[in-house]
């Protein structure tokens, strides 16, 4: 006679021992941790929060440095006026891959002349006094030899004062107009004047930045920082 076998007894859950469990307590004990431990350890490896650096800002905590860009701009004599593709058509200035020029295969695709840009249609599109305005009409006036010669030699003379007032001499109306510039620039107004695209929205600084990047305050910031070029990466 054959015994079928006897199957396992099912074990009683209420035999076995219990305790209390609040699972939503659990979990927002948990979510606190995370919570306290994520803002504790950004904010001991995150990056500061530094205020963005405006011409606004420039002019206003380093008017010296502000005033010689300006006069470089105006005599396109610094790295923007020099780049060439994409923003003038410096000769020898493209980079190349052995014979092949990456850099001016594109052309001039953000065409940028840094004293009209950057100087002479900021200062012509807002409300000038009648000094400025006789500037402008004798800087336009001028050959671009005698333009040039107004430009080498004011620099020299802000490169020799160290910051002070330079010395007296011959440089034509570029005094009235980089005063006037460094005016607008802490006023806030070069800003908006430099993104004006008839637009909205505001959002291309290519014109802003290439400013800054041509004065000495942006990269003296970044250093302070220890973002530049030699420093990181």
């Amino acid at each position: 006679m054959n015994r079928r076998p006897r199957k396992p007894a099912v074990p009683d859950p209420a035999a076995f021992p219990t305790r209390p469990y609040d699972l939503i307590k659990e979990f927002t004990i948990a979510l606190v941790v995370v919570a306290l431990l994520t803002a504790g350890l950004a904010a001991v490896f995150s990056s500061p929060d530094v205020k963005p650096v405006t011409l606004a800002s420039w002019s206003r905590a380093d008017g010296a440095d502000f005033t010689a860009t300006a006069v470089t701009e105006l005599g396109g004599t610094n790295g923007t006026a020099e780049y060439g593709p994409p923003y003038n058509h410096t000769p020898g200035a493209a980079q190349k891959l052995g014979p092949v020029g990456l850099q001016s295969a594109a052309g001039v695709r953000i065409p940028v002349d840094t004293a009209n840009d950057f100087v002479l249609r900021p200062l012509r599109d807002a409300p000038e006094p009648p000094a400025v305005t006789a500037a402008l009409a004798t800087w336009t006036a001028a050959p671009a030899a005698r333009q040039q010669a107004w430009t080498k030699a004011y620099s020299d003379a802000l490169a020799k004062a160290g910051g002070g007032a330079p010395a007296k001499g011959d440089y034509g109306p570029i005094p009235v107009l980089t005063s006037r510039l460094l005016g607008l620039a802490r006023s806030g107004a070069l800003d908006g004047e430099l993104q004006a695209e008839g637009k909205f929205y505001q959002t291309d600084y290519t014109r802003p930045l290439l400013f800054l990047s041509d004065g000495s305050y942006l990269e003296s910031r970044a250093r302070a920082e220890h973002l530049g070029g030699d420093q990181w990466g």
